[in-house]
């Protein structure tokens, strides 16, 4: 092991307090300076905020002015807290509390539990969803599988946001929050789901929270022991604390105000959770006397892409948006962000894997990389675009298309109804394949028109719309197409998307890319209902939209693409319109109104968009034209005759194997079961040949040209011959 390796995986503690401050920016050193009284560190994006408080920390502690024992620092994810902890270790301040909330407050109810009330705690309930079933079986009220977990979310709303049940229809009114259900019977069942944990004698993870504050409210000689051990509280993203932490919060406190916060209203995401910017926002009104240090240096993201994230705030409206940072990036100049209208949702995928394509030749890794959408249910188009180009990608916070629950219960049912054809009373009526499959959908939860609101049951929805809008891409393509021939097209897609997860280009909501960055981001879908979403009705939900947004271009370090397409299929209407959070800010669409940010960057380069639109693709048998992939592939409608070479096709199928056995990825990521066919079919001889086939781009051609050109003249030889 070499010195510099073994610095980096040990890092030298510094020798004394004074070296903790070293490395640390003006703004980062007052933070850590700052020990005393309450502390409001309002904190950009990429600014070096949990460098800033935990230095604050081992400072405090390393200077003995806070003994480590003393000190709790709270934050939301175990992920966050478990990177607190390192840090610290590595500053010298091994012996400081970093926890989430609920696991500082489980600790504290299982030691006060047998003072305060006696026996045992109750039983922790790992998962409530089985029990809300039950209660609104009790309830005489029907749920199915999405409609539960939206429900189940809602009583954990109403929880963290101090809601009992009698309460609940109200509070949803007052908040013009989206129930689910009637308002009624969610607080019905909310009533008796409670009731159920009081009979069984079991607590779930609000309650945790909710008894802890109880035992602190009811019991001043428990709340005294606990402040004697906690003195002094630092609170990472506090613009996502729920009041019910908040109320935790300030029985843990006192009336002591040795308090440090640290966030970005700017950031604030999770609303429908119960998280409120309000805390952070009226810090300052709650404590006159507090320190306020704002982090603004951007070590992230470069001057480029700062000034986009800079100009989207720049026209932000409410209260969040008075108390907007303005980020100054640390970095060297970067790409202008690049601006995309496609033609169409298959274009601007397409597109996208082609740019990635691109940058992972010139040598950006592919786990640096992450295309990021608003719903979990766009996520197929690109799955399948970064197939067909062979990258390699993985999922986060969601499952592939093909394997979620309603994706799958939908082919179970389309399977059916195909073996049945003309006996199915469900097809009575129907005289295409989409109605066939609009029917069949229905009786699992598809509708004309969207469900209100967000949730499981909408984005249940949103993926049957995917399936039906891919029946109807599928039945323009082939017009005498039937059940059984599109249930054979979900299979097959299926099949090339069931790849082993490997190392490669992340695919994420923008929600759950909070938190993450990445070297190059792609921002896809960026139309208006999407981006806003249609369900975001009050000017604070739109606002919540761009700051969404926002989050999602200061993921980005260096490459920043932000596409829209269209229309959704090829050859439909150009309706569509890019969304108004750009507006005055990419180029050709307006000035931005005063205080804005106008002329910021990027070069709207109009691929597959209205000025460049893509010529048609003649089929080479019959010369119909071609609009699906596979088929513009093939350069021949799929139910044409081939002319393929089945024994070369068997050929590059096992060479193939060998290849992707020896590199340590998918099959897909040489070439897809289509790129092969069409290599099948044209027999190339030359470089340029084997180039013109689509699916063969400049680095796979020097990569495997070769080989493929010389399995293709009969060379067994070119099997043998593996890349490095």
């Amino acid at each position: 092991m070499t010195a510099a390796t073994h610095s980096s995986l040990f890092p030298q503690v510094p020798e004394t307090a004074d070296a903790v401050l070293d490395g640390l920016d003006p703004e980062q050193r007052e933070v850590a300076l700052a020990l005393h009284g309450p502390v409001c560190v309002l904190a950009g994006a990429g600014t070096g905020k949990t460098r800033a408080i935990t230095h604050r920390i081992a400072y405090g502690v390393r200077a003995g002015i806070l003994p480590p024992a003393s000190v709790l620092a709270v934050t939301f994810t175990n992920r966050a807290a478990g990177e607190m902890r390192g840090r610290l270790r590595q500053l010298g301040a091994g012996g400081v509390q970093a926890r989430t909330f609920h696991s500082a407050a489980l600790r504290q109810l299982q030691f006060f539990w047998p003072k305060a009330v006696g026996g045992e705690l109750p039983r922790l309930l790992e998962r409530k969803i089985q029990l809300v079933a039950e209660a609104a079986a009790r309830c005489r009220i029907r749920l199915d599988r999405n409609e539960l977990r939206d429900v189940t979310s809602e009583i954990e709303w109403a929880k963290v946001t101090q809601t009992v049940p009698a309460d609940y229809p109200a509070a949803v009114a007052k908040s013009v929050r989206d129930a689910p259900r009637d308002p009624a019977e969610i607080g019905q069942i909310y009533a008796t789901y409670e009731q159920l944990k009081r009979d069984r004698s079991v607590i779930d993870f609000e309650d945790v929270l909710l008894l802890t504050v109880g035992i602190l409210q009811d019991r001043p000689d428990i709340a005294d022991q606990v402040r004697r051990q906690y003195q002094h509280f630092v609170v990472d993203e506090y613009q996502d604390v729920s009041p019910l932490q908040q109320r935790l919060l300030d029985l843990w406190l006192g009336d002591r105000d040795s308090l440090c916060v640290v966030g970005d209203a700017s950031q604030t995401i999770y609303s429908f959770t119960g998280a409120t910017p309000d805390h952070l926002l009226n810090f300052r009104t709650r404590h006159p006397n507090a320190t306020v240090v704002k982090l603004v240096r951007d070590y992230r993201s470069t001057p480029q892409v700062v000034h986009l994230a800079n100009g989207l705030l720049s026209q932000a409206r409410g209260r969040a948006a008075e108390h907007r940072l303005e980020l100054i990036s640390q970095r060297d100049p970067g790409p202008e962000p690049a601006y995309t209208e496609y033609a169409d949702e298959p274009a601007e995928a397409e597109g996208t894997a082609r740019r990635i394509r691109d940058l992972i030749a010139a040598g950006v890794p592919a786990g640096e990389i992450a295309v990021l959408y608003r719903v979990n249910a766009q996520s197929e188009v690109y799955e399948q675009a970064l197939a067909d180009a062979g990258v390699p990608y993985q999922l986060r916070g969601a499952e592939r298309f093909f394997e979620r629950q309603e994706v799958r219960e939908a082919g179970v049912a389309l399977r059916g109804a195909a073996r049945a054809g003309g006996n199915d009373s469900l097809l009575d009526g129907t005289d295409d394949l989409p109605s066939q499959v609009r029917a069949v959908l229905s009786t699992k939860g598809w509708t004309s028109e969207p469900p209100a609101g967000s949730g499981a049951v909408r984005d249940r929805w949103e993926s049957l719309a995917a399936l039906v809008r891919l029946a109807e891409d599928f039945a323009r393509v082939k017009p005498g197409a039937t059940l059984s021939d599109l249930v054979t097209e979900l299979d097959e897609r299926a099949a090339a998307q069931h790849a082993p997860t490997v190392q490669g280009v992340t695919l994420a909501s923008l929600h759950a890319a909070k938190g993450l960055e990445w070297d190059a981001v792609f921002l896809v879908g960026l139309t208006e209902g999407m981006m806003p979403i249609t369900y975001a009705k009050t000017d604070e939900q739109v606002e919540e939209e761009r700051r969404l947004l926002y989050v999602g271009v200061t993921r980005a370090r260096l490459h920043l693409s932000l596409s829209w397409a269209l229309s959704r299929s090829p050859g439909g209407r150009a309706s569509r319109r890019p969304t108004r959070f750009l507006k005055g800010l990419r180029p050709g669409s307006g000035s931005v109104g005063a205080g804005g940010a106008g002329g910021g960057g990027g070069v709207e380069r109009g691929a597959g968009g209205r000025r460049k639109r893509r010529g048609p693709v003649q089929c080479r048998v019959c010369g119909a034209t071609l609009t699906e992939a596979g088929a513009m592939k093939l350069m021949r409608c799929e139910d044409c005759p081939s002319d393929m070479d089945e024994a070369l096709y068997e050929r590059l199928r096992e060479w193939r194997s060998e290849q992707a056995r020896e590199l340590g990825q998918p099959a897909y990521c040489v070439f897809t079961d289509k790129t092969l066919m069409a290599i099948a079919e044209r027999v190339p001889s030359t470089d340029g040949e084997l180039s013109s086939i689509s699916g063969v781009g400049a680095r796979k051609l020097e990569r495997f040209g070769a080989d493929v050109l010389a399995i293709c003249a009969g060379q067994e030889g070119g099997l043998d011959h593996i890349e490095d």
